[in-house]
């Protein structure tokens, strides 16, 4: 019976020992792998935050920045990362082998996520818009306010933050209203069949040349374009800068309608003739 107790002693006493000297080595590796990424992190963020500084005072396109910052971001994390694995003996080869592995399961399993990041690369290269520019995106209309990896933030007229994929981005129509510094304002004004067209042209003309936000070149146009059931349709463009485009159209329209009262000329409202017939 002693004899069992003294082996017992020795198989516990080596047990702990073994364990205090398992948890120590390996307890001290997680405490400094969790401080690495602890420190890591807020390497990254402070790195992102320099770029960004500097991008700016290089000024970059601020489309270009955001991007840029974040590549530089996930780049340093990528780092952070290799080096917690180098602290529990992963080898390099290992890893990139293990990476690569992930990498084609991961690609083929957000396949989504990879065309919104591919369609993101293609938008930084082929620049259809900046930030700032007002677009319409597949029939969403609004200021860019950021183009990321992955998304391309907008702010709507109404101010309504809009997050849409840059897939959806690339693979629609865009139209860019800011794409060119000048727009032309496209006007239809009616007048009665009674009126008279040159001088209903006439006082059209007059409003156009006091107008200062007009440009003279191009020349304006003005001209019958339709004949519609209560009324002369004539077309009315002229031309302004692209920021003006909104001031130019709202005021016109009040002023048209002013001025060709003014003239004499009246804004015909639809209007039907009914014809009775008495049956004998």
């Amino acid at each position: 019976m002693e004899g069992v107790d003294q082996l017992q002693n020795i198989d516990m006493g080596s047990l702990m020992a073994t364990g205090t000297t398992l948890v120590m080595a390996w307890g001290l590796k997680l405490f400094g792998a969790v401080a690495l990424l602890v420190m890591g992190r807020i390497v990254a963020g402070w790195v992102r935050r320099i770029v960004r500084r500097g991008l700016g005072r290089a000024e970059v396109d601020a489309t270009l920045v955001p991007f840029i910052a974040k590549l530089v971001y996930y780049f340093v994390l990528l780092v952070v990362v290799i080096a917690v694995l180098g602290v529990f003996g992963v080898q390099t080869a290992s890893l990139v082998a293990v990476l690569g592995a992930a990498g084609l399961a991961v690609g083929l399993a957000m396949q989504g996520t990879l065309s919104n990041f591919a369609a993101g690369v293609m938008l930084l290269m082929f620049r259809p818009f900046k930030v700032g520019d007002l677009v319409d995106v597949g029939g969403t209309i609004g200021v860019v306010v950021e183009i990321g990896v992955f998304a391309t933030t907008l702010k709507s007229p109404d101010n309504i933050m809009i997050v849409v994929p840059n897939s959806q981005v690339y693979g629609q129509t865009i139209k860019n209203f800011n794409g060119y510094e000048t727009r032309r304002v496209d006007m239809v004004v009616g007048i009665s069949y009674d009126d008279d067209i040159p001088k209903a042209i006439a006082a059209l003309k007059s409003i156009i040349a006091t107008e200062s936000r007009v440009l003279a070149e191009p020349e304006t146009q003005i001209a019958v374009s339709n004949l519609g059931d209560s009324s002369v349709d004539l077309v009315v463009r002229p031309w302004c800068q692209a920021s003006d485009y909104w001031g130019v159209r709202f005021d016109l329209t009040q002023r048209f309608k002013e001025g060709l009262e003014a003239a004499g000329c009246s804004i015909p409202y639809p209007q039907t003739d009914v014809h009775l017939h008495q049956l004998q």
